[in-house]
């Protein structure tokens, strides 16, 4: 599915403000209410909108470290991936797992209330994950970008 302007238009002012009421979304990129119900169902089926989702600070929740946590396994078979992967998305506080080319196999970022909190997540799971040989952590600073929105451009073709 091409993306025309005003699919354009509605996935743009969703990233701005996600729980946004069909009316008002319709009056913005110009369109009947019905109309605009109607691309914006087409565009869920199509999988451009994945879901529709509240951001939490993980901060404001007594979350206030982020972990950047590159992990190798002993191998890339598919047994050795899948293992992990399931183990991985049973951790609360693994934010996002990226499998990766490169040195490491996968990029983890993770939310810990503070680094004795940071220990017990890297004794009591990260360890303990199938496969693992090697786990290097990183502890940021601070956030400089965190978008949920990217920009949004109709297909050059």
């Amino acid at each position: 599915m091409a993306l025309d302007r005003i699919d354009i238009a509605i996935l743009s002012a969703l990233q701005e403000d996600g729980r946004m009421p069909n009316a008002a979304l319709a009056e913005r990129v110009g369109l009947s209410q019905s109309a605009c119900s109607r691309r914006l169902d087409n565009l869920e089926r199509a999988g451009f909108i994945k879901g529709y989702h509240a951001k939490i600070s993980n901060a404001a929740l007594g979350h206030g470290m982020t972990v950047i946590v590159h992990v190798s396994l002993s191998g890339q078979f598919e047994k050795t991936l899948s293992d992990f992967e399931a183990a991985i998305k049973r951790c609360p506080n693994v934010l996002s797992c990226h499998l990766m080319s490169g040195e490491y196999d996968y990029i983890l970022r993770i939310a810990a209330r503070d680094l004795e909190d940071y220990e017990r997540i890297h004794k009591d799971w990260l360890s303990g994950m199938p496969h693992v040989i090697k786990i290097v952590s990183a502890f940021a600073l601070r956030e400089v970008v965190d978008r949920t929105d990217i920009g949004i451009r109709p297909e050059v073709g």
